[in-house]
């Protein structure tokens, strides 16, 4: 209730600091109907969706939105049903997608979107969302999406408490990691608490950063690293032996009921981007006091970054209405309203800094200085073709366990992509 009650005393302060500023569309007399389809259920992403609604109802309080959310983390069931309803004609009015990869392959080339290039340049966000997201958003010229946040994948949340009883400092080094790792296990503690198949991909993905590094990493994604090499062997090999000390029960578990494991003190450590910021918070947990945070260990200095977007598809019902969501999502008003619940920064560069906690600034710093990579499991660095056959691997590999088999499909999957 409480944690219901800041939400809503935060939206209203939005509402009332904003209603003087010129840039604010308003428009009480806009009517329709406007269908949202995303992902957001979990805890922290449920009540910032509900304070992106507070603020477009505030905005245009005739139109009614339909937020038909569809579970699973990372969009994995989203995107079917989506693919599906599109190839059927029927598009709801906007739909949450990943930037980059996420929309350019499924939506855009099969000429499922508008471009959204004129919003762009009549709300002058050119301007303000910085230029690594401007790149990832652009394809063929022209815009596709709007970002409502940034999010950063490669990060470790740890337990302070249980950090603190065994005389433990976060790790920022693979061997700091596997020592601690050691310890905890040894006193009965699950070092590493995973989810499902997504969230081991996510693991992965963050230990193929750490091992080789920003460039090597990208050079993963555009051909120039080999991911035959030995080096990827050896990231394989850190990630191999970090599946050591990870609860047993990781198949049964969503990204949520793995971080819950963390609050309640079972596990001490989880690998997940920083929506699990925003679902700390809604367990109730302070920043720097209950919980703390560094980037995955060896990954210092870059961060892996992800942004949630929403388009206009082709014959969207109600289109002048979607163009109102998207201009509300794109504003400085609607980004501050919904990102620091949501566990996220802005995708703006002129935000309020004064609302946003302790780690939303400590990310919002490093975004501004540390390298920007891409994120393969939440659609921007890889097509959802080949983010399917790397998935694939990598479930296999959880349960064989085979570094040989993995690398080996790895290596085919990538000759079928590039």
């Amino acid at each position: 209730m409480l944690r219901k009650t800041l939400v809503l005393l935060m939206v209203a302060g939005l509402l009332v600091g904003f209603s003087g500023m010129a840039e604010v569309e308003r428009d009480p007399d806009l009517q329709g109907t406007l269908e949202i389809v995303n992902w957001w259920t979990a805890g922290g992403e449920a009540e910032a969706l509900a304070a992106l609604f507070s603020v477009f109802s505030e905005w245009h309080p005739r139109v009614s939105v339909i937020n038909s959310t569809i579970a699973g983390g990372a969009g994995i069931g989203a995107r079917a049903v989506l693919i599906s309803r599109i190839l059927g004609g029927v598009p709801p009015g906007t739909f949450q997608v990943h930037a980059g990869r996420g929309t350019i392959d499924p939506h855009v080339i099969p000429g499922h979107m508008e471009p959204v290039t004129f919003l762009y340049e009549e709300e002058g966000w050119v301007d303000v969302f910085p230029q690594a997201l401007l790149d990832m958003l652009r394809f063929e010229g022209e815009f596709w999406s709007v970002p409502v946040n940034i999010h950063r994948s490669n990060v470790l949340w740890y337990n302070k408490g249980v950090f603190a009883e065994h005389g433990l400092n976060p790790p920022t080094t693979f061997a700091e990691f596997f020592a601690a790792a050691e310890v905890l296990q040894t006193a009965g503690v699950i070092p590493l608490a995973l989810g499902e198949t997504w969230t081991v991909v996510h693991l992965f993905e963050t230990v193929l950063l750490a091992a080789l590094g920003p460039d090597a990493y990208i050079g993963l994604w555009n051909g120039d690293t080999d991911w035959g090499a030995p080096e990827v062997t050896a990231a394989l090999e850190y990630f191999d032996r970090m599946l050591n000390y990870v609860n047993q029960d990781f198949a049964a578990l969503s990204w949520d009921e793995a971080a819950g494991l963390v609050v309640d003190g079972t596990a001490a450590m989880n690998i997940m981007g920083d929506w699990a910021h925003g679902y700390f918070m809604g367990r109730g947990w302070t920043p720097g006091v209950d919980y703390g945070w560094v980037p995955v260990p060896g990954s210092g200095g870059a961060f892996q970054a992800l942004s949630d977007s929403f388009g206009l598809p082709k014959g969207a019902p109600d289109r002048h209405v979607v163009v109102a969501w998207l201009r509300m999502i794109g504003s400085r008003e609607g980004q501050d309203a919904f990102n620091p619940i949501k566990g996220s920064i802005p995708a703006r560069v002129d935000a309020d800094r004064t609302l946003y906690d302790a780690y939303l600034l400590s990310a919002m710093d490093d975004f501004a200085r540390d390298a920007i990579v891409p994120s393969m499991m939440h659609g921007a660095a890889a097509s959802p073709a080949w983010m399917h056959d790397i998935i694939e691997a990598v479930s296999f590999f959880a349960a064989d366990r085979d570094v040989v088999v993995l690398q080996r499909a790895l290596v085919n999957a990538a000759a079928d992509a590039l």
